[in-house]
């Protein structure tokens, strides 16, 4: 995969592995570079060398601009609107059944599906200027994929007021007070350290334990294969609509 395409990396480092995703257009998530983010998480959890996963994206702007707009644009049937959306829930399985526990740095805004990674992962740390937004009903679509793994972290009431306000973006404060982010610094340093100091700590500690760990955080989503599944259907089924097919086209030509 070019670096003009996106690219996914894995890293491994005293028992650390870092997963960084990157995309030239706001770290955004075309369906290859999903697929790929899946995968590696995969191999992360198989590898015995590998205590505990970190996932980031590259670069000082975005954390990731969600899904990828030229790719929405350009489906045109039932089938490849479920498989572009079957990428986003390929990640977050991934991460779920991921035996690893997982760190998640997030530095800059994140949108939809973005938000879903942040969401999943078992310790979210934040920049900021990390604030969040589900625009997917802006779109004409709704965050039906991320949605069981954002309202997981921060609840009905606040996973509702974020995806009913899809044009509104929320300050990382209020993502750190509805659970989404666990702590946020001011300054990328102090982010990087914090990362650092947990990773490694989390990398000497007993395999085992967090793996038993891990099964009980996420306790009651033994479902989700086949409820991501089923939004990714609606998803599917919503971005053939003229409505989203004109907003894109419109926020393109703004773009």
């Amino acid at each position: 995969m070019s670096e003009q395409n996106g690219a996914v990396n894995l890293t491994i480092k005293n028992n650390i592995g870092t997963i960084e995703f990157y995309h030239p257009k706001g770290n955004s998530l075309p369906g290859a570079i999903l697929r790929k983010l899946a995968k590696t998480i995969t191999e992360a959890g198989e590898n015995d060398e590998i205590k505990v996963v970190v996932i980031k994206s590259r670069g000082e702007g975005a954390f990731c601009a969600g899904a990828s707009f030229d790719e929405l644009i350009a489906i045109e049937d039932y089938d490849t609107g479920k498989e572009f959306f079957m990428g986003f829930a390929l990640v977050l399985n991934a991460m779920r059944t991921c035996p690893k526990l997982i760190i998640v740095r997030v530095h800059g805004k994140t949108v939809g599906g973005g938000v879903g990674i942040a969401s999943a992962g078992d310790y979210t740390f934040a920049h900021q200027s990390a604030s969040v937004k589900l625009s997917e009903l802006a779109l004409g679509i709704g965050p039906f994929v991320v949605g069981p793994a954002v309202e997981r972290k921060v609840g009905t009431s606040a996973f509702s007021a974020m995806a009913v306000d899809a044009t509104n973006w929320y300050d990382s404060e209020f993502a750190k007070e509805k659970g989404l982010f666990n702590k946020v610094f001011k300054t990328t340093e102090e982010l990087d350290n914090a990362v650092s100091e947990l990773a490694g700590q989390l990398a000497k500690s007993s395999p085992e334990a967090m793996r038993d760990l891990k099964a009980v955080l996420w306790k009651g989503t033994e479902d989700w294969d086949l409820l991501l599944e089923q939004r990714a259907e609606i998803s599917g089924r919503l971005v053939l609509s003229d409505f989203t097919k004109n907003f894109i086209k419109k926020f393109k030509s703004k773009s």
